[in-house]
């Protein structure tokens, strides 16, 4: 479990109760590719897989 990666997708096969991820590593990217985002919003995380 990665100390402290909060995750409140409860439908991501990774999610453990308590809010926590229980992924070894994670990826997140910028929607649309590219390097650099200006919010959150603009980003998404890769390791998610459905339960």
């Amino acid at each position: 479990m990665l100390s402290g990666v909060k995750c409140t997708v409860s439908n991501c096969k990774f999610w453990k109760s308590g809010e926590h991820c229980d992924a070894s590593e994670i990826e997140v990217n910028v929607d649309g590719g590219g390097k650099a985002a200006r919010q959150s919003e603009q980003t998404n995380c890769r390791t998610f897989y459905q339960k």
